[in-house]
């Protein structure tokens, strides 16, 4: 397996994998994927199996303490400077799950933002993921107001270093 970050030639693979993991209330479009890589395509974690893409992890920079609806939406919010990685996706392939690929890539995430400078990792998930997120070290903030993304009800999840 190779980690690497995304390049604007991993958009399409990003897009099929992503159009896999999520309902399309959820899913992030190619175009905007394409935005995504243009401003922080070092914050993609991909993980390829050969010539494969079979899962990635991303998000952005910012100074912003809680993730909101408006930052899956506007990737040049990203500061590079930011003290907090957020985290907007975390996508394995159906049939390659359950096989720690998304922990490896979560991990890799996590102590990249520690090594460089940053205050922490936050997130959102369902309840049904709580307990896998709280496995790798984030902590509960309980059902956040500031998203809805996709009519979802999510809750907020954070690893301070």
């Amino acid at each position: 397996m190779e980690i690497r970050h995304a390049t604007k030639h991993d958009i399409s693979a990003i897009s099929e994998v992503e159009a896999k993991c999520f309902p399309p209330s959820e899913a992030a479009s190619e175009k905007a994927f394409t935005g995504r890589i243009e401003n922080y395509g070092n914050h993609f974690w991909l993980m390829y199996e050969n010539d494969k893409l079979i899962a990635f992890v991303d998000g952005f920079v910012t100074d912003e303490s809680d993730l909101t609806d408006e930052m899956f939406a506007d990737a040049t919010m990203h500061d590079e400077n930011g003290a907090w990685q957020m985290i907007f996706g975390v996508n394995t392939l159906p049939e390659y799950r359950n096989n720690g690929y998304a922990s490896e890539l979560l991990r890799r995430a996590v102590d990249e933002a520690k090594e460089q400078g940053r205050k922490g990792v936050v997130l959102t998930c369902k309840d049904k993921l709580l307990p896998f997120y709280a496995r790798l070290g984030f902590v509960d903030e309980g059902v956040t107001d500031k998203s809805t993304h996709g009519n979802a009800v999510w809750h907020q999840m954070r690893i301070i270093f």
